[in-house]
């Protein structure tokens, strides 16, 4: 192994030794402790460690990385200290998670590291994201100004992965400062390199993306050093992206329980040769930098540090849930994110305003609620396929990019999954982000990065998701199984994630606007067939709607109608056309979190209750309605809850069939059905 240390002084490599030795003695210590049953479970970097410590220590330590579970060196080249992260690893009230997330399935804004989930692939284009948010800060505009760079970790086998695709290419399209390196360890778990790719080396595959790329040795430190300082150089000054392949190799299994006997020996002995620790000591004992005594001298420090910091570790006290707690922390505070806004409460019958109105249809609504948070908000950035230039499938963002330029009004790639990660990583540096899928059907590209990366993140280490989705949804449009789905129970069932659907103009405008200044994430649904077809008066100021509060539509005694989105009209129509029946009719607006008290409230008023949703009926969120009015107010209920629902089949073309699909189709028979009792 040739080490070049090029113009490193001697306290630099011996600096550069002590980091590389610390990871390696504490995983030593901890295969101990799993051998004696004091810890129940470990990933080893053991034979890798020189990729973690060398582009940690090449990068300055206000930069983002997105390590993997392999990569204990990122951690403590980030000066994490070992009591806390054995805390930490034992799902220790005072671990950087509160025992809420595993080993290194974390993050902490402090030392600007971002974990991984398990699904591995979806952290590159969070990468992405804090890429972008450097370029529009402006940090990196300037040749030899002090710039900005984030890079990701990822293994051989997440090259096999969508999002590996899809962060590239978007990192190259957009022309974002990141690094993305690959460890090429020969096994993804088990399967070997031949069985994953058929390129000779995976940094051919950035040819493909119009970027530049480097193969290098992974198990020399001052190799990866070097080469991601200079890669680092390159990105800021020519502002690209770059993509390292680090080759190297794992020593231990996947983890402990998986073994590996599915390795050839002759690779353990080969890499064993190779070891980087001992390679790089070797290196200092024969250019007169480290002598054996001064590295026993070291290595004895260590073991004394590590017995101190897992004594302090161990004295962590027993973790002891609080339910209530663990509720609270789904979401972050909203308290003081209201934006020089104000509340307008329309949630009764009757309500007054002293705010000026004008009349505007719900696309008006929607337009004139996005513009005037462009306003209001210079950190908020809209992205979606066509929205630029073209406005949007639907333009309701068309002028916005003569008004506010490219940088804020950005184009995409079709790359649902990357560009939802890209706005989880503007998040990590303070940017609010309203990503528009062109129709909600298309939310699927992308699911794994709502519900796995949005709505667990701040659960998991605090750190909040400022997204908003936008969710053009609904049938009754004759556009067919895939641009047509209401899927907004998907989301409702997913811990984390706030939902909206409003009916009117007034709620769509003050609804959007509450869900941009909520530094939680928010599904944003907005019926097509309504956008053009609704109209009624807006205040012309900024103001919110509260989420979480439902809408009393109309009073009535004999039936309550409690709906949501199109089928708010639906109700109001058949109301109107039968007189002869006291309806009353709930819009809850807010899907997640519900608005309970309403929903009882209504009970109060009727005891008789149809859950009335556009949603098909098995799975949809009319049954959770239903069994909480159940479990809470049976003893208000004259008659047992009903829902009314669209057909349990997929939403078809022709508009004969989807009318009888529809909910609506039935709401006079379950009306009249609910009556009799």
């Amino acid at each position: 192994m040739n080490f070049d240390r090029k113009n490193l002084s001697n306290e630099q490599l011996i600096h550069f030794y002590r980091q590389l030795l610390w990871p390696r003695m504490i995983e030593e210590k901890m295969l101990l402790l799993l051998r004696q049953g004091k810890i129940s479970k470990w990933f080893s970097g053991i034979g890798q460690e020189a990729i973690a410590v060398g582009a940690t220590l090449a990068l300055d330590k206000d930069e983002w990385i997105m390590p993997l579970h392999r990569n204990l060196g990122v951690f403590t080249t980030r000066n994490m200290p070992l009591h806390k992260l054995f805390m930490q690893w034992q799902g220790s009230k005072e671990g950087y998670t509160g025992g809420r997330e595993r080993s290194f399935h974390f993050g902490n804004k402090e030392c600007h590291i971002c974990g991984m989930i398990s699904h591995l692939g979806p952290q590159l284009a969070i990468a992405d994201g804090v890429a972008l948010a450097y370029k529009l800060k402006k940090e990196n505009l300037t040749v030899g100004q002090a710039g900005k760079i984030s890079l990701a970790f990822t293994g051989e086998g997440g090259t096999s992965e969508g999002d590996f695709h899809e962060a590239l290419n978007l990192a190259a399209v957009w022309d974002l400062p990141v690094i993305f390196l690959i460890e090429n360890n020969g096994f993804a778990l088990s399967t070997p390199t031949d069985e994953q790719y058929r390129c000779i080396s995976l940094v051919d595959k950035a040819k493909g993306y119009g970027i530049e790329g480097v193969r290098i040795d992974g198990n020399n430190i001052l190799e990866v050093y070097d080469t991601i300082r200079g890669v680092r150089d390159y990105c800021i000054t020519h502002q690209k992206p770059y993509l390292i392949e680090c080759l190297t190799f794992r020593m231990r299994g996947h983890e402990e329980a998986s073994g590996t006997k599915y390795i050839p020996q002759k690779l353990f002995d080969v890499w064993e040769l190779k070891d980087p620790v001992k390679n790089y000591e070797e290196y200092l004992k024969y250019a007169g930098i480290l002598n054996e005594n001064e590295i026993e001298t070291t290595r004895n420090g260590f073991k004394e540090k590590i017995e101190e910091e897992l004594k302090i570790g161990f004295a962590a006290k027993t973790r002891v849930p609080d339910t209530e707690e663990e509720l609270e922390d789904v979401y972050e505070n909203t308290q003081g994110t209201r934006h020089k806004s104000q509340v307008l409460d329309n949630s009764r019958t009757t309500h007054y305003s002293p705010l000026t109105t004008h009349d505007l249809r719900l696309i008006d609504a929607i337009k004139e609620a996005l513009h005037q948070s462009m306003q209001h908000q210079s950190n908020l950035i809209l992205m979606g396929q066509d929205i630029a230039e073209y406005g949007g499938a639907f333009k309701i963002t068309e002028g916005f990019v003569q008004e506010f330029g490219k940088e804020r009004v950005r184009n995409t790639p079709l790359c649902e999954s990357a560009i939802l990660g890209a706005a989880l990583g503007l998040s990590l540096e303070g940017f609010k982000s309203m990503v528009e899928m062109q129709f909600a059907d298309f939310v699927t590209m992308g699911f794994n990065q709502i519900v796995n990366n949005l709505a667990k993140i701040y659960y998991r280490w605090g750190q909040n998701a400022d997204v908003v989705i936008r969710m053009p949804t609904g049938g009754g449009v004759g556009a067919g199984p895939f641009h047509s789905q209401s899927n907004e129970a998907w989301f409702v069932h997913t811990p984390g994630l706030k939902v909206v659907y409003p009916s009117t103009p007034v709620d769509a405008k003050g609804l959007l606007i509450a869900a941009i200044n909520d530094p939680n994430p928010v599904m944003y649904f907005e019926h097509k067939a309504l956008y053009r077809s609704i109209s009624g008066p807006v205040p012309e100021d900024y103001y919110e709607i509260e989420i979480g509060k439902a809408r009393h539509v109309r009073d009535g005694d004999e039936i309550a109608i409690i709906t949501y989105g199109a089928a708010v009209h639906w109700a109001e129509d058949y109301a109107a056309a039968h007189p002869e029946i006291s309806i009353d009719i709930l819009d809850l607006r807010t899907l997640s979190p519900l608005d309970y008290f309403s929903i009882r409230e209504a009970v109060q008023r009727t005891g008789r209750i149809l859950i009335l949703h556009e949603d098909t009926l098995v799975g949809g969120i009319g049954g959770e309605i239903a069994a909480w009015i159940n479990e809470h107010c049976f003893e208000l209920l004259d008659a047992p809850v009903m829902r009314c629902a669209s057909l349990d089949t997929p939403v078809p073309f022709s508009i004969e069939l989807e009318n009888n699909f529809l909910a609506k189709s039935r709401l006079d028979e379950m009306i009249q059905k609910l009556m009799s009792y």
